[in-house]
């Protein structure tokens, strides 16, 4: 067997390392072939659009999803952590110090708080007081919010799968590719508007071109789109923990 010089088994070695590294930062580059996207579902070969259209479409006729983040509305910052199916969602919310949790099942709506949070709302946002008591009672339970109500068309799309992804996978102004990245392990292509100022969008390059990491245009926020087609249950809750007041809630 002929020997390997020492000096060519250092440099391999080396190579190989640098490709772990490369593996687990977060811009990626071929090593080995030389073809970034060996081993990929091919999608990071594809123009910004196509990717964009590929994975709005992988997005649309997932299952489920579940989305962890921020997004800023209107100056108003909330954070979410949704996990969503076409026919509802459930999770948290938290904005501006409050935080309260939704569960939506077929067009049901129920809103569960602590008792600052209905305290707040029964005072109208005018800094005086509401009823405290009224609010005790409702602390830990589900109130079924009416579709009549302005608070379920405020509410009810944070529980909306198509309509929370069709308003934030869309990035604005030209569209281009912006090198090969990793997100929680996972390669990704990422796409951009406007050269980043109009939103990013990090799509996987392994398996279904699912979005895993989009940065709002604008700043306006930062979201994990994760679990994607993994399912979770979703039921009402139980009578005894539910308060319905029928066509409109109190603090309305």
């Amino acid at each position: 067997m002929t020997a390997i010089p020492q000096g060519r088994t250092r440099r391999a070695v080396t190579v190989a390392a640098m490709c772990a590294l490369a593996v687990t930062g977060t811009a990626l580059t071929g090593c080995g072939s030389g073809d970034p996207d060996a081993g990929t579902n091919g999608v990071g070969k594809l123009s910004a659009a196509t990717i964009q259209a590929r994975t709005k479409k992988a997005a649309a006729t997932a299952p489920t999803v579940r989305l962890s983040g921020t997004v800023v509305s209107n100056g108003t910052t909330f954070t979410l952590d949704m996990r969503l199916k076409s026919d509802g969602g459930t999770g948290s919310v938290t904005s501006k110090g409050a935080s309260f949790r939704l569960l939506r099942v077929g067009e049901h709506l129920f809103l569960k708080a602590d008792a600052g949070f209905w305290a707040h709302q029964d005072g109208k946002n005018d800094g005086k007081p509401g009823d405290t008591a009224a609010a005790d009672k409702l602390e830990g339970m589900y109130v079924k919010v009416p579709t009549g109500d302005p608070a379920y068309k405020r509410f009810s799309g944070f529980t909306d799968k198509d309509v929370l992804l069709d308003g934030l996978l869309g990035l604005h102004g030209a569209l281009a590719k912006d090198g090969h990245h990793d997100q929680s392990g996972v390669r990704t292509i990422r796409i951009t508007g406007d050269k980043g100022s109009g939103g990013t969008l990090d799509v996987s390059l392994q398996g279904t071109p699912y979005p895993l990491l989009l940065g709002r245009a604008g700043n306006a926020g930062t979201l994990r789109l994760t679990d994607w087609g993994k399912d979770f249950p979703l039921t009402e809750p139980a009578k005894k923990d539910t308060v319905d007041y029928g066509r409109q809630l109190p603090s309305s």
